[in-house]
């Protein structure tokens, strides 16, 4: 009796372990399959573009890439080269030549004592196909870091390239395609800009246009923007600097917070806009912000001032218009660059040294054609020596620049 009861104990027993092994096996395999799902499902995303599957981790890796590379090439620079590539110059600014048409032992020897971050070209320069791109090359050459070269290129009376007849048909003013309301237009002319500059050798289009016209008598704008309307304007502008950008031709932003809200000409003299924050965030912010969403490499921000604002201070010079309007509420992390300061609105209140060191210090990432750069870097530095100006603040804008060129394949 003994040994039958010892038997069915032994059997009951056996049985249990047998389905405790088998319920063990079935729950490792089943959690096996959901570890492995739940690890496709966090590296594994739909790319929305082109529907293809990418592993997230990728864009991870991407980015630190990019950073490292940044890193490495900032830390690998003096101070005085990080200054140099906060400047964006005509190739006459640092070469003691009348109008430069060729790049030569000059540009070279211009191009080691100032090792600018960008050159821009007007129509001066400009004399045919063949001379354009053989002097970007070469200037390009000569550059220990190579160079964002740009020219304002918007169509219709702002065409340094179409004036000189290097691309047919000339494009119309932005006011009549703002007028048709049709974005497809406006995105023709983005593609039409970037295809042509890019053959030449130009990486950068200061264009577009993304003033809002506000006053009935602007005189500096006019049928340079998209029209009156910030909607419509927002809209022509995201669809010109998304086909623009396509061809890998960088687009810029003009000119922040908008120079169609003032009478005057800043080339010429100051002017400064009456209306309130609460009136531009309703309407001249929307066609930045739009054009942000689109990807915009830089904005350029305007000498125009607000009333309202640091005693109508110029644009370029505001720490508020530059820190808090397009950084922090336009959420902007890109490139901020001046309008030209040699204009009047600039050299009829401040030097060059002065509007420099200022520009810096409101939040500008890229000086555009100081009228004595030389004079500019040398107050630049010596506020930084000073400790007015911390290196880690210029650290800010060359890892900005750098960041670009790596991401446009300006630079390896």
């Amino acid at each position: 009796m003994r040994n039958k009861k010892a038997s069915k104990i032994t059997a009951v027993v056996l049985a249990a372990l047998i389905a405790v092994t088998a319920l063990a096996c079935g729950c490792s395999k089943d959690g096996e399959k959901n570890t492995q799902n739940s690890s496709a499902a966090d590296v594994q995303t739909e790319n929305k573009s082109d529907g293809k599957k990418t592993n997230a981790s990728d864009g991870k890796s991407q980015n630190t890439s990019l950073n490292e590379k940044v890193n490495e090439k900032v830390q690998n620079m003096t101070l005085d080269e990080k200054i140099w590539q906060m400047f964006f110059v005509r190739p006459e600014d640092i070469i003691d030549i009348g109008v430069a048409v060729q790049a030569g032992d000059a540009t070279k020897q211009a191009l080691e004592s100032c090792p600018v971050g960008g050159i821009i070209y007007f129509s001066q320069n400009i004399k045919d196909a063949e001379q354009l791109k053989n002097m970007i090359s070469a200037t390009q050459s000569y550059s220990k870091t190579p160079l964002f070269i740009a020219v304002d290129e918007e169509g219709g009376r702002v065409a340094r390239l179409g004036n000189a007849g290097l691309y047919e048909p000339k494009i119309e003013p932005m006011a009549q395609i703002g007028a048709s309301g049709d974005t497809d237009k406006a995105a023709e002319v983005g593609e039409k800009l970037g295809e042509n500059l890019k053959k030449f050798g130009f990486n950068v289009d200061f264009a577009p246009v993304a003033d809002v016209i506000t006053v009935a008598n602007n005189e500096d704008i006019g049928d340079r923007s998209f029209g009156k309307d910030p909607k419509v304007v927002a809209d022509m502008v995201a669809a010109e600097v998304k086909a623009m950008q396509d061809t890998g031709v960088s687009a810029t932003l003009k000119h922040f917070p908008s120079n169609g809200s003032i009478e005057e000409n800043t080339h010429k003299s100051a002017g400064v806009c009456t209306r309130t924050y609460e009136q531009m965030k309703e309407c001249e912010f929307i066609p930045f912000k739009s054009g942000i969403a689109a990807g915009a490499d830089f904005v350029m921000v305007a000498h125009m001032g607000v009333a309202t604002v640091e005693n109508g201070t110029p644009s370029t010079l505001s720490k508020t218009v530059i820190q808090e309007w397009l950084r922090d509420e336009l959420g902007f992390e890109k490139i901020v660059i001046s309008d030209a300061l040699n204009m009047g609105a600039i050299t009829s209140k401040y030097s060059a040294a002065d509007a420099a060191e200022r520009a810096v210090k409101a939040g500008v990432d890229f000086v555009l054609m100081s009228p004595e750069p030389k004079a500019a870097f040398a107050a630049i530095k010596d506020a930084v020596t000073s400790g007015e100006i911390s290196e880690e603040r210029i650290d800010e804008s060359v890892r900005r620049i750098i960041s670009m060129k790596l991401s446009r394949g300006v630079m390896n």
